[in-house]
């Protein structure tokens, strides 16, 4: 399976362990992220138009070696699969979202068109966060988070996609995980109040990626050295739950 995700800092998150955690279940997922940070869809939108090479291009969650245009990317491979997503800032404002996101996923489908869309449901922030777009939803996360749900369930009918639902297990894991209920002095799943934890955030949102496209659950094993009670919990809770 060959995944393209036209993203932001979110999508690199998603794709740090993707194609790891694919190799240790067995399937072969090769995984390119077009990396703009905080990049919006009306700027992929812009981007797409004016041709630009402003993305690094990153590879199986390694670091990018050199700048890409969408136009290009979408003709490097023969993707199976091809994510889109808001900026964080304004996931949850789905007045933000058109005419960027259709305009752009009709391109994507008719140079692609045997590629398979999602749509990537990105998450809130930690709670306290000081990010100025947590001023959006009050700086409420569960304000932000029912928000992103509900504007990815408008996005992906718009555009007959389905959802990664990244957002939804990670507040699931927040509120239902002891060991994360950073509210009581548990671990976060961000590591600067909104980015994922370069740990077990980033391993969650790869989970979640893994189970949405594969449809495959994870095995319960451990991975890079990660506490394993901790993993087996993540990873029970992406398998019942995706």
């Amino acid at each position: 399976m060959k995944l393209l995700s036209i993203g932001n800092s979110f999508s690199t998150d998603s794709h740090k362990f993707l194609h790891s955690l694919a190799e240790q279940n067995g399937v072969s997922l090769e995984c390119y992220n077009l990396f703009i940070g905080g990049c919006s869809l009306e700027t992929h939108w812009q981007n797409l138009v004016e041709n630009n090479e402003f993305y690094d291009l990153e590879i199986n969650g390694s670091e990018a070696t050199r700048k890409i245009s969408i136009n290009e990317a979408l003709l490097m491979e023969k993707w199976d699969v091809i994510t889109v997503q808001q900026a964080s800032a304004f996931s949850g404002m789905f007045e933000t979202y058109e005419p960027y996101l259709t305009d752009l996923v009709a391109v994507v489908r008719e140079k692609v068109p045997k590629a398979k869309i999602y749509f990537h449901e990105t998450w809130s922030y930690e709670i306290g966060s000081l990010h100025e777009g947590f001023l959006n939803y009050n700086s409420n996360q569960k304000e932000m988070h029912l928000r992103i749900k509900e504007a990815s369930k408008k996005a992906s009918d718009l555009i007959n996609a389905e959802i990664i639902p990244t957002g939804d297990v990670v507040q699931f894991v927040r509120e239902n995980i002891p060991e994360f209920d950073y509210k009581s002095g548990g671990i976060s799943l961000c590591r600067d109040s909104f980015h994922l934890s370069e740990d077990y955030g980033r391993f969650l949102a790869g989970a979640v990626w893994f189970k949405k496209l594969t449809a495959k659950n994870l095995k319960e094993q451990p991975f890079m050295g990660f506490d394993s009670e901790i993993v087996e919990k993540l990873i029970k809770t992406v398998n019942d739950r995706v």
